[in-house]
Parts: structure tokens; C-alpha cells; sequence
């Protein structure tokens, strides 16, 4: 039975940096992975969906040229090439990572599914490894709701959509959330027509309403239509397509489209883990518990990524690894307490977010400073031409500290962080309203917004 210093099941973003930087150290690793190094984002999550939003982009500004004054002719997408061009991205980042690990000796890659069989054991085909140390970096999936008809339909979810070559006539997208807006906006750039059916009232429901509703009028600006509020009773195979019954503010409605795509959420790879072998204790939903440190109920045994539950994103994997090797091997206390969270939705405008939405700060009990502002009042963003969205701050009214921002603008990923840094020093967010911005940026932008925080 080969014994090692460490074992890491899942090559995501987490897995990949924490092997590589324990066998630096000399650590005997074990890599376990059965499919591409690089995990979701990587293979199908942001390197891939990112890659196909700039074509997207880019088909959209030739079809509006117009607007700058621009002549073009007629705009088609070529898919297969967007596809190959994202295939590309993709071969080139695996590539990369695969050196990375064959360049380091004593970190050994098994192909094949991980299962564990005691606290300290897992088994990988028909071998059996041991370490004292197990990491677990398995990710998530996409969770496919138990709807009548689903199952006997040839859906797409965000892995098999990006492998499509022809642009679908009309793509049903069920579920509001942050893919489902993503791969919206996308196809209806492509040329699609794109039906978004959202059981909540509102999309992203997890965001301020204002935000959310000021991001929908940009997307039903482009053509992208909603049905908010719906519920998704049963699903049809057509002859050319596909159909969907929902139910909308009591009355049954049918809606027919050529493609469906499902983005109704994720769930955690871990129900074939072998997780009851070793004593890992899970949620009802199957994200496995960890505390403040990412130990899980078994010492010894660590998990990171998507796959404790918590933010879902790429950035926050990465700091996960950060934290566990940070405390493992520098002597480090670093937890997961209190790290202010920023991330982006890639729709046009951005969405970029950090930290608390005003709702949640409410919620709180906490005495607020609201400041908001159009991001039509940004001198950039006028020269540009790319006018919607807003601004908006949440502020401690008695520490003067940013709790939260939402920005959508057409940077609004970018420009967030600037609010992020100052979250992390610990400053008031005056410190903002003196300072010298250049101009003219999409972040001379915050000048004005600072000036409009007022108590609420």
C-alpha cells in the first residue's frame, strides 16, 4: 500500500496550487483526479465561459456599430469557430497545468475515481493509498430538479451548451441565477432568442432589487425575455423542440423553444465519496462541514473549494489552499472568518459585489450610509457610450465602514475591488472621497458615488 505525506482528491483550484506547493516543500503527494486537471474553472466554468463571452462581445458591438458612428455590414456568429477558439483557451491552460505536475517528482497523479475507505485510506481503481493528511477538493455539479418530463429530454447544462456548433432559434433558459443571466445574454449575442424562466420574483435573488432590476432592463434592452415568478410544472419533447408548462400568478401558460438549458444551481460531488467510511460529516444538502480552519469532523482530513458549500467561486478555492497550507506548514492562525467576499456576475454591464447587499446589512439590525448613483453620471462611461447600471455603497453608520457595494457597469468586476482593498484596510470609506482619481476612468466614477452616502 503506498503511503504518502499527503493526499489530494480533486485537481480544481485548490487541489492543483496545495500538490504542487507541498511537493516544493518534499512532501510524497498524491493527486488524485478523474477527469482534467484545472476542475470547473478550467474545463467548464471560467476560462471557457469567459473566453466565449468575449466573442459574444464582440458580435455585439458590430451589430451596434451604429451607435459609434461605425459602418458595418450584416453580423452573423461563425459558433464552430467560437467553440474551436475556446477549445484552444482551454487545451492551453490543461497543457500547462499537466507540466506543472509532471515537473515536480515526488508529486504522483492517479487518474480515476477517489472513494475513501477508512479515515485514512482511499482507494483509486484497484489501489489503495494512505496519509495521515487528506485533502478534498471534489467541487460541484449541476443540480438537476426532479421535474416531470426532464428526464426524457436532451437538456444542456453549462458543461454541454458550450459544445454546441449550431446557434439554437430560441433557447429557454430555466433559472435566473448567475449562469443562467451569463449564458442569456451570450446566445442572445450570439443571435438566439432567449426566454429566461425564474421561479423567484426577481433574477439573482440573492442581490439588492434595485440592482437586479436595473441589470434585467439591460438584458431586456438586448432582447432577452423574462418570466419571473414562474413555476416549471412539466417539460415536453416537441418534434422541433422542446416545451415548457408553467405556471405564472395563477394561470397555466405553455412556452415553447428550440433549446433548454437548465441552471437551476450546483451540488456538492461528494455522494460517491465514500464520505461514511471515514466519518465526514455532511449537511442535508451534501456540502461537507468544516470549521473556521477547513477541518472537517476527522482530523486529519481537510476540505476546500465548492465542495464545503459557502461562495462558489474560483478566487475563494484559491484562498482556501492559501489558508490550509498558510496554517499547515508556516504556523500560521489564518481562518475563514471575516474575509470579505468580492466577486463579479459577466454579464454586460458587470455586476461586480463585495461584502453585504443592503437587505442583508437591514437584516443585520445595523444602522446604515446608503449612497447610489447612475453610472450615466460617469463622465467615461458617457464617452463610451455604455450608460446603464448603477452604483451603490453600504456604509456603517456609526464606523463609516463599507459593509457592502454592488457596481454595474460595463467594469464593474474591476472597479468593485478598489471598494474591496478599502474593506480590508479597515478604512472609512471618506478615505475615498479625498483621494485623486484619474480621469477620466470608470473609477472616477467612486468620487461621486462617495459624495452621495448619506443615512438611511
Amino acid at each position: 500500500m503506498p503511503h504518502f505525506d499527503a493526499i489530494v482528491i480533486g485537481a480544481g483550484q485548490a487541489g492543483n496550487p496545495l500538490s504542487q506547493k507541498l511537493a516544493d516543500r518534499g512532501w510524497a503527494v498524491a493527486l488524485v483526479e478523474k477527469e482534467h486537471l484545472g476542475g470547473t474553472c478550467v474545463n467548464t466554468g471560467c476560462t471557457p465561459t469567459k473566453t466565449m463571452m468575449a466573442s459574444a462581445q464582440v458580435a455585439n458591438y458590430a451589430r451596434n456599430a451604429d451607435r459609434w458612428g461605425v459602418r458595418t455590414g450584416a453580423v452573423s456568429v461563425d459558433l464552430p469557430k467560437v467553440v474551436a477558439r475556446k477549445d484552444r483557451v482551454v487545451g492551453q491552460s490543461r497543457a500547462g497545468l499537466n507540466r506543472k505536475v509532471e515537473e515536480r517528482k515526488t508529486l504522483h497523479l492517479y487518474r480515476g475515481h477517489a472513494r475513501f475507505i477508512s479515515p485514512n485510506e482511499v482507494r483509486v481503481g484497484e489501489e489503495v493509498l494512505e496519509s495521515e493528511r487528506i485533502f478534498i477538493d471534489t467541487g460541484t455539479r449541476p443540480d438537476v430538479p426532479q421535474l416531470e418530463g426532464l428526464r426524457g429530454i436532451d437538456f444542456l447544462d453549462n458543461a454541454s451548451i458550450m459544445r454546441m456548433t449550431e446557434v439554437p432559434e430560441h433557447l429557454l433558459v430555466l433559472g435566473g441565477g448567475y449562469i443562467g443571466m451569463e449564458f442569456g445574454q451570450m446566445f442572445c449575442r450570439f443571435g438566439s432568442r432567449v426566454t429566461v424562466i425564474q421561479r423567484q420574483r426577481q433574477i439573482l435573488p440573492r442581490e439588492d432589487t434595485d440592482v437586479t432590476e436595473a441589470l434585467q432592463q439591460a438584458l431586456e434592452g438586448e432582447g432577452v425575455r423574462f418570466l419571473l415568478g414562474a413555476t416549471t410544472t412539466h417539460i415536453e419533447k416537441e418534434h422541433d423542440g422542446v416545451a415548457l408548462n408553467v405556471e405564472v400568478a395563477g394561470t397555466t401558460k405553455t412556452v415553447h423553444g428550440s433549446h433548454l438549458l437548465v441552471a437551476t444551481g450546483r451540488r456538492p460531488n461528494t455522494d460517491d465519496l465514500g464520505l461514511q467510511e471515514a466519518g465526514v460529516q455532511t449537511d442535508q444538502r451534501g456540502f461537507i462541514r468544516v470549521n473556521n480552519r477547513l477541518e472537517t469532523s476527522v482530523p486529519g482530513v481537510w476540505a476546500l473549494g465548492d465542495v464545503k458549500g459557502g461562495p462558489a467561486f474560483t478566487h475563494i478555492s484559491y484562498n482556501d489552499y492559501q489558508i490550509v497550507y498558510a496554517n499547515l506548514l508556516e504556523g500560521k492562525a489564518l481562518t475563514t472568518d471575516n474575509r470579505p467576499v468580492p466577486y463579479a456576475v459577466f454579464t454586460d454591464p458587470q455586476l461586480g459585489r463585495v461584502g453585504l447587499t443592503e437587505r442583508e446589512a437591514r437584516e443585520e439590525g445595523r444602522r446604515l450610509k446608503v449612497g447610489k448613483i447612475p453610472t450615466a453620471w460617469v463622465a467615461r462611461a458617457i464617452e463610451r457610450d455604455e450608460t446603464a447600471g448603477l452604483m451603490k455603497i453600504v456604509v456603517d453608520a456609526e464606523t463609516d465602514r463599507i459593509l457592502g457595494a454592488a457596481i454595474l457597469a460595463s467594469e464593474g468586476g474591476e472597479i468593485v475591488q478598489i471598494l474591496h482593498a478599502v474593506m480590508l484596510a479597515g478604512a472609512p470609506y471618506t478615505l475615498l472621497k479625498g483621494a485623486v482619481y484619474i480621469h477620466p476612468t470608470l473609477a472616477e466614477g467612486l468620487w461621486t458615488l462617495m459624495e452621495s452616502v448619506t443615512a438611511v
